[in-house]
């Protein structure tokens, strides 16, 4: 049986091989042997598959409830300069700075590069 390398995500030795790719079975993370070699480096897409960089200005695509307020950020609300989490725990992986909000973390699914 051939060596695999294990999953870079979440360390699993139970991977297959699936043409010219990796696939993890356990968390369905799947690379190539060339992005092995980069995968310090994760890359943060929004929900159009656009890769984000830290600073860039991104625009909210859809209302999102915020807890213990009464109000919600709107569709379609600019926010500057945002910054990227690295390995987020709980799913969230721009912190930025909303008007009238103050500091929040945001999913990378609910925006767009502006």
């Amino acid at each position: 049986m051939e060596n695999l390398p294990n999953c870079p995500k979440c360390n699993s030795e139970y991977t297959y091989e699936d043409g010219s790719i990796f696939v993890c079975p356990e968390c369905a993370h799947e690379w190539s042997l060339e992005s092995a070699d980069n995968e310090g480096a994760d890359v943060i897409k929004d929900a159009n598959g656009n890769v984000l960089n830290d600073g860039d200005a991104v625009t909210v695509i859809k209302d999102l409830k915020v807890k213990g307020s009464s109000s919600s950020i709107k569709i379609g609300t600019k926010v500057k300069n945002i910054r990227l989490i690295q390995n987020p725990s709980d799913g969230h992986d721009i912190e930025c700075k909303i008007d009238g909000f103050g500091a929040m973390k945001l999913k990378s699914s609910v925006v767009k590069k502006a």
